[in-house]
This record gives structure tokens, sequence and C-alpha cells, in this order.
């Protein structure tokens, strides 16, 4: 599908038809990622998108132990933690 970069006040822009937007779920905020040969359109990422799968990869693999459990106890722990 061809479009053409129109101008939108100050800036230019593209209009995206609805049946595009609808196929891709595309809504609200997005992320464009400029690439040497054009502009990329995603939604944008959610903080700690992916980590569960991480986290169920490592527990798998065995990696998933506290590396400082029972170690010795810091000035802070000593002094200014409280339970």
């Amino acid at each position: 599908m061809r479009s053409r970069i129109v101008q939108i006040g100050n800036s230019r822009g593209v209009r995206i038809p609805k049946h595009l937007l609808e196929q891709t779920g595309l809504n609200g905020e997005v992320e464009i990622h400029a690439t040497k040969n054009g502009l990329v359109i995603t939604s944008p990422k959610k903080p700690r998108d992916g980590w569960a799968e991480a986290a169920r990869d490592l527990a798998s693999a065995g990696e998933d132990e506290l590396l400082d459990e029972g170690g010795p106890a810091t000035k802070f722990d000593e002094d200014q933690w409280e339970w």
C-alpha cells in the first residue's frame, strides 16, 4: 500500500488506514524507530516485559539461587534495618 507524507502543522505525517491499525492492534502511544530504509512503528514495550519468562528459564536451569543468602550483615543491616 502506498501513502503520502502530508503536512500537519509544522510537522509531517503519514495517514494510516483504519484497517491496517486494526490488523496490527496499534492504538494510542507508539514507538517509532528509524532504520536504514525507513521507519518502523511498534507498540511500546512495557517495563519488565519478558521478565516472567526469563525468571522461569533461570529456575528451570537451576540458576535462580540468591547470590548473598546467609552472607555477613552489612553496617546498614546492623544499624538501620528494622523488621
